[in-house]
């Protein structure tokens, strides 16, 4: 299933599943162009040998973290209305249907990564030892997401408003997260707060493992994946209560 999303976002296109490919590769060129030379912007801590790229290369990074999230959360309230087929008709294990759009999500990211480590290489970076790391990472996130995913996936079956403000709460959640800035430009009265953010300390950690070559933060991690795993054991739990009325509302 997650093989048929994939291929079915494509199906008909001339580039076909290379678009996966390019469309990154695009993005990441107009980062590069739009922050590294019309506006030139520059970081107070340089930590890249060409701080031309850095600002590129930080935006890139925080992005893919935040696609990630935001395409499984932005589907996840309609989702069980997208496959009414599944809980009418036949005996399905309806709470896999979350896993197949994070499944996808993970398969784009990892292409996102690809090009971003490509990208170093072409400008003359090594790449650190340190992101062997970077599946730890990411881990808790998936965690905290599958669980937010089932949560949505019910909700969306009794209300339907769900997915209208949860396309508000992922716009807002873009801009409350690090990723047009490091959490380090933020005064350290504001930047606690920023914290709160499910994404802000994901996002650090990744920057820190592939761009910067230090080693996450292992403590921070152990209560993310405490957290993450409470939030997708809620979640589960929530669906597998309400599934039983999925069927009478569709």
């Amino acid at each position: 299933m997650v093989k048929r999303e994939v291929i079915g976002r494509y199906r008909g296109s001339f580039l076909g599943l290379l678009w996966s490919f390019v469309t990154p590769l695009l993005m990441l060129a107009i980062y590069t162009f739009v922050f590294g030379v019309v506006f030139q912007v520059r970081l107070e801590q340089a930590s890249l040998n060409d701080n031309k790229f850095e600002f590129a290369l930080l935006l890139f990074a925080g992005l893919i973290i935040f696609n990630l999230f935001s395409e499984c959360i932005s589907r996840a309230p309609g989702l069980i209305l997208a496959n009414v087929n599944y809980v009418k008709k036949i005996i399905f294990p309806l709470e896999i249907l979350p896993w197949v759009i994070l499944g996808a999500a993970v398969f784009h990211a990892a292409i996102s990564l690809l090009v971003l480590l490509i990208f170093l290489l072409a400008i003359g970076q090594t790449i650190s030892w340190t992101i062997i790391c970077l599946p730890v990472v990411i881990l808790p996130l998936l965690l905290l997401t599958m669980g937010l995913s089932w949560l949505l996936a019910s909700l969306g079956v009794f209300v339907r408003d769900i997915g209208q403000f949860i396309g508000l709460a992922l716009t807002m959640l873009l801009f409350m997260s690090p990723i047009f800035y490091p959490a380090s430009a933020l005064p350290e009265g504001v930047r606690d707060y920023l914290f709160l953010n499910p994404l802000t300390f994901i996002i650090e950690q990744t920057r820190a493992v592939i761009l910067f070559g230090r080693l996450p933060d292992w403590g921070g991690l152990a209560i993310y994946y405490a957290v993450g795993l409470l939030v997708a054991w809620a979640g589960l739990a929530w669906f597998e209560k309400t599934r039983k009325g999925f069927a009478d509302v569709l």
